[in-house]
């Protein structure tokens, strides 16, 4: 079945996710740039976040930090282990469940964020996917979207996500994220984060 070897490759991947500068953030200077590049996008604090495909929890934690409520999703249980002993290390309360992002099972019209960072470019189905997403948001929830198309040649570009997220919100803008911090390196492909308003 087509979900367990997806669940398969990324349990096999969680040892080492937070080894990339920007799964991990173990770097201030890099966590710190993260939230200066993230927070503008968000709604004041204390707003509800689905975090999804959230991998090792590192930007669950970091959105819990500064006073919102976040609910990550990931289909690898590994992950899910791996985020929820870094929210208990960080001394948070941080909801985790183990479940597929293209069909996430949870509550409609309950989130003011759907946060989603190197995920959309992967999903089987990623029209039917962001319009169950958009069914998550609450009147004027927002979409903050990471991606990129990256030097392997994976990935989707600014244009093509902006062409699936414009019929589903109102406002769409594209912040285009090229300072190497947030890498780790200097980057010369496309990374970018987007910003869609119900």
């Amino acid at each position: 079945m087509e979900l367990d070897r997806v669940r398969e490759e990324w349990d096999e991947k969680a040892d080492t996710f937070d080894t990339e500068p920007d799964h991990g953030m173990l770097d201030i200077a890099a966590r710190g740039a993260w939230w200066r590049t993230l927070e503008p996008l968000l709604p004041p604090a204390h707003c509800r976040i689905a975090d999804l495909g959230c991998g090792t929890g590192t930007v669950s934690v970091l959105f819990n930090e500064h006073g919102h409520d976040v609910t990550g999703l990931d289909i690898s249980p590994q992950m899910i282990d791996r985020a929820r002993i870094k929210a208990r290390s960080a001394g948070l309360t941080i909801r985790f469940d183990i479940g597929n992002a293209a069909e996430p099972a949870l509550d409609a019209g309950s989130f003011d964020v759907v946060f989603a960072r190197h995920v959309v470019w992967a999903l089987p189905d990623p029209k039917a996917a962001l319009r169950r997403w958009a069914n998550l948001l609450a009147p004027h929830g927002r979409f903050v979207f990471v991606e990129g198309r990256w030097d392997t040649g994976a990935g989707l570009t600014a244009d093509s996500l902006r062409a699936l997220v414009e019929p589903l919100m109102r406002d769409v803008e594209v912040l285009q994220l090229t300072d190497p911090v947030l890498w780790g390196r200097q980057i010369y492909d496309e990374r970018y984060a987007l910003l869609g308003l119900a």
